[in-house]
């Protein structure tokens, strides 16, 4: 069964680079899309060949699509233009759905892993000791960030200056909160202040910040509301409530006029 499993994963393998090979493309593009992958978590080597193979292959599949269920028939120009290129983009916006989700979780988990952070420092551990403790502790709760401090961790155990790895991976994520929680950790290494106070201190401000995005929201709401209720729910209500006084008063004209 694993053996069988293998050869399938092979044949897609090939089939998907020789479908990229169609598209050219230049280094640097290489390396802004590499770039996204890895912001959404995708960091196998086949990464970047399976993008492009599937940038083949989508709108493939949605020409044959709309052969298959007649679309092309009506407008077969227009239908092949609209399939190419919904299937061309298709993966573009796939990559940034993806990417943007891991950014929402990676926001909304790192005051968590603050304050593990926070729990290991105050127990005596090592920020890069706690920061591997904390990877292999949230591995289930929080696996986007566990991945980003796994990395961080192997970065320093290869030898990588602890800034440099917290830099590593503010670049990787494209995370605002990340970004000034690594200004915030290489300022307290370069003046010596304690690194249990900087967590701690970012992470009641990361919980703030928190709250009063939601009251900001539920501010909005009602605003958010007038639209559904002036187009939907009031002419429903109408209907219900004057609905029956019409039908009275139309059948009391059809008796006056009838006499």
């Amino acid at each position: 069964m694993t053996t069988t499993l293998e050869e399938t994963r092979h044949v897609i393998g090939g089939v998907v680079e020789q479908f990229e090979k169609i598209l050219p493309r230049s280094q640097a593009e290489i390396s802004v899309v590499q770039q996204r992958l890895i912001r959404a978590g995708m960091r196998s080597d086949s990464a970047v060949k399976t993008f492009y193979g599937a940038k083949v292959m989508t709108p493939l599949f949605l020409i044959v699509l709309s052969w298959v269920t007649g679309l092309m028939h009506f407008s077969p120009f227009f239908i092949l233009t609209l399939a190419a290129g919904i299937g061309f983009l298709v993966p573009d916006f796939w990559l940034g759905r993806k990417i943007a989700h891991r950014q929402a979780e990676i926001r909304k988990g790192l005051p968590d892993v603050l304050d593990l952070l926070v729990i290991c420092v105050e127990a005596g551990l090592s920020l890069d000791q706690a920061t591997a403790r904390t990877a292999a502790e949230l591995v289930k709760a929080q696996p986007a960030l566990s991945d980003e401090l796994g990395i961080v961790a192997l970065e320093q155990r290869a030898g990588r200056g602890r800034s440099d790895s917290w830099k590593h991976m503010a670049e990787r994520t494209d995370v605002d909160v990340i970004r000034n929680l690594v200004s915030m950790l290489v300022q307290a290494e370069q003046f010596g202040t304690s690194i249990g106070k900087t967590l701690r201190v970012h992470s009641d401000t990361l919980r703030t910040k928190r709250v009063q995005e939601i009251e900001e929201k539920a501010a909005k709401l009602s605003v958010k509301l007038l639209f559904p209720l002036v187009l939907f729910i009031f002419p429903s209500l109408f209907v219900v409530v004057l609905g029956p006084a019409v039908l009275v008063m139309m059948d009391s004209f059809k008796e006056f006029f009838g006499h």
